[in-house]
């Protein structure tokens, strides 16, 4: 399965109708004192206000860039070029960057919405060497993306453990989108700080628990994310030697597809995510490893396994998926 035109497109056009959509609503906001309000979510991001929640209409954008860079010529391109023109302006960014500034932005969306800013900064950045109207759209992502970058910088170096959660609290899902921002930015000391942490916290993991996976809302694999981050954070021949101890009897349960009882469960529906994320995991951690390592084939046949009965869901399902699922399918399809 590719990533082709024709599905790129009915993609893009997914997160054009989700990020021009401010309801339903899930609202994230922290009252600070008595006078705070919970003001109107699309006055105060006016940017990331569509898509269910900010995080996923940050990575909606992400999409429509990644869609844009890949196809130029595709027939949702014009489409794409008038969302992101009205979307990502410095106006708006700058009253997005100003909630973060805020008492209640402080902790807002750490580290997941963090690491999908820092992802489509990286994008967008992308697009601008060979598209001109993207440099005004790095430009308004940047100021916020910086700053967002120094707090993870911050968070991930003060961390004495990982969070090996399922879902938005992982934190090796959120360094691997870091890493991609630092390494197309040029951030040299969140890239360090994001290697010694991945050495800190998982170095010494070994007999990785895939039997315990997945909990019910789970959309990641803690197993998987850590093992792609060790992927980056160690040279091939020493992460291959790693990989081998971590998990010894290969992916067991982590290559059967998951099952979804309720898809218009916001948090059940997680699950058809989670196929699509353990695929994407699977095809970057086969890449990893040296083309003559014994698990590669059975790396890539899970990751198959995992993606082929997700992609189905993606589109034109309930919008309890529908709102994100298409972020990961194309890291799926793209790895």
């Amino acid at each position: 399965m590719r990533l082709e035109p024709g599905l790129a497109a009915a993609l893009a056009r997914v997160a054009i109708a989700n990020v021009s959509r401010p309801f339903p609503h899930k609202l994230d906001h922290l009252l600070a004192d008595a006078d705070s309000t919970a003001a109107d979510h699309v006055v105060r991001h006016p940017v990331f206000c569509g898509a269910y929640d900010w995080h996923s209409a940050v990575h909606m954008h992400w999409l429509l860039a990644r869609m844009l860079r890949l196809f130029p010529a595709g027939e949702a391109a014009a489409e794409i070029h008038g969302t992101l023109d009205r979307r990502l302006g410095a106006g708006g960014l700058a009253t997005e960057r100003a909630y973060f500034a805020s008492p209640a932005g402080r902790t807002f969306e750490r580290p997941y919405g963090w690491a999908w800013l820092l992802a489509l900064r990286a994008e967008v950045g992308r697009l601008a060497r060979g598209d001109e109207r993207a440099v005004a759209w790095a430009a308004a992502v940047d100021p916020l993306a910086r700053d967002l970058a120094t707090r993870l910088a911050a968070f991930v170096r003060s961390a004495g453990y990982p969070v090996r959660s399922g879902t938005h609290g992982n934190t090796a899902f959120a360094c691997l989108l870091a890493l991609d921002y630092a390494g197309e930015c040029g951030d040299r000391d969140l890239a360090t700080v994001i290697r010694h942490a991945a050495l800190r916290w998982h170095v010494g993991d070994r007999d990785a628990p895939t039997a315990y996976e997945p909990s019910l809302t789970d959309f990641l694999s803690p197993v998987l994310c850590a093992a792609a981050l060790m992927a980056e954070a160690l040279p091939a021949e020493s992460f291959a030697a790693w990989f081998d101890d971590y998990l010894p009897g290969g992916v067991g349960r982590l290559a059967e597809p998951t099952v979804v009882g309720d898809r218009s469960d916001p948090q059940v529906a997680h699950l058809d995510g989670l196929g699509l994320s353990r695929a994407w995991c699977l095809r970057r951690i086969a890449s990893a490893l040296p083309a003559h390592h014994p698990r590669s084939a059975e790396l890539r046949a899970a990751a198959s396994g995992n993606l082929e009965p997700a992609l189905p869901h993606v589109i034109g399902g309930d919008y309890a998926g529908e709102h994100w699922l298409a972020t990961f399918a194309v890291l799926a399809l793209e790895a």
